[in-house]
């Protein structure tokens, strides 16, 4: 059995209030290239498929186009479960339907796990699907005491474990976060307290273990318990990470599952950059990438008009701005009056100089400190 495990896709999602669509377009074409190069028998969608629970319709438009390459056009089956950003009830409308089709949804967490055999080309196994939960929803369900999402999943767990499978190889998917994996800015919180953390050592009975919701490529416990990451960068957190999908092939003589991680590009990469605004636009000139998604962090510590206009003439994709020159000098110095009055000064100087392209006369200046003078005079 040979599949791809992948999750995060976030469909629809905005990075500062750009659209990610045709980005998300780009690269979820490259995982059904993928599927079909590497002829693998599924794709594995570990949660999070839409980026909010009432998706848009160009989103939901996106997801349709891809499912249907992958099972009608690759003869793939496809198998997705439902994170904390989906609804759960949505995503898996007609589920029981569509998987005679070979579209595995599991939407809402039911009381008894999930349970597919998929059939692979060379030996099928068996795959334990288990939906963002809610440890409330665990208690009601199942009418048991838990109180954290370890103690939830230790409880659904015991079904799968309890399973036979008939010398099958198991494999686990859920979408969940084990302690000490590596977060970003662009992963919304499961709860606050530290009540969300599963310890890996739970999966470890299983072949192997398909997890969404980190969105960095990272293992917990063990190498086949794995978290493939996004497949776009959804934040400047995440501009160091390398996305990529993993190819997984279990072997049937219990031996452990040949993994390899699988690169993507990006349509539009996210990046960083430092410097002053005159050394940032010439470097800009020569640059190949200069549409990528940037955030952009000026050292100069002087007032700037307009400092995001003049980027975006270079750099197009400009998201974010971070005058870092300004506020290096503010931290952990008292400011003094005299010190505050000479910086307003020098500011309106490099203001009126840019505004009328002359520099303040001796009258103009007299006028301005008078000015200033009089203004702290009347604060204090």
């Amino acid at each position: 059995m040979k599949f791809i495990h992948t999750s995060d896709w976030h469909i629809g999602r905005q990075l500062h209030h750009q659209s990610l669509l045709d980005d998300q377009a780009f690269v979820l074409e490259q995982i059904v290239f993928l599927a079909k190069a590497h002829k693998v028998d599924a794709v594995v969608i570990a949660g999070d498929i839409y980026d909010r629970s009432v998706p848009p319709a160009n989103a939901v438009a996106l997801l349709n186009d891809v499912v249907t390459q992958l099972i009608q056009d690759a003869k793939v089956q496809v198998l997705m479960i439902a994170g904390n950003h989906d609804s759960h009830e949505r995503l898996g409308f007609a589920a029981s339907q569509m998987s005679s089709s070979g579209l595995h949804i599991i939407g809402p967490l039911t009381s008894t796990v999930s349970r597919v055999q998929l059939t692979g080309k060379n030996g099928d196994a068996i795959f334990y699907s288990i939906p963002y939960a809610e440890p409330s929803r665990v208690r009601s369900l199942l009418d048991v005491e838990v109180s954290t999402h370890e103690d939830a999943m230790q409880v659904l767990l015991k079904q799968t474990t309890q399973d036979d499978s008939k010398g099958l190889p198991k494999v686990v998917v859920s979408h969940c976060f084990l302690d000490g994996g590596s977060e970003s800015e662009s992963e919304r919180p499961l709860s606050i307290g530290g009540a969300d953390r599963i310890n890996p050592d739970l999966f470890k009975p299983f072949d192997y273990v398909a997890l969404g919701h980190l969105h960095g490529p990272q293992y917990k416990g063990a190498e086949y318990i794995r978290y493939s990451g996004s497949p776009l960068k959804y934040s400047f957190s995440e501009i160091n990470q390398n996305k990529s999908v993993t190819l997984v092939e279990l072997n049937q003589q219990n031996k452990p599952p040949s993994i390899e991680l699988l690169p993507l590009s990006a349509l539009r990469d996210v990046r960083v950059i430092s410097g002053f605004l005159n050394d940032v636009l010439e470097e800009g000139k020569a640059d190949q990438n200069k549409d990528d998604y940037l955030m952009v962090r000026l050292q100069d510590k002087h007032a700037i008009l307009d400092a995001m206009g003049k980027l975006r003439n270079v750099y197009p994709n400009v998201l974010h701005l971070e005058r870092s020159g300004l506020m290096s000098e503010s931290s952990n110095i008292e400011i003094k009056k005299d010190h505050i009055k000479q910086n307003e000064m020098d500011m309106f100087s490099s203001f009126f100089s840019q505004t009328t392209g002359d520099e303040l006369s001796d009258s103009q200046q007299t006028f301005m400190k008078q000015l200033l003078n009089g203004l702290h005079g009347a604060e204090e």
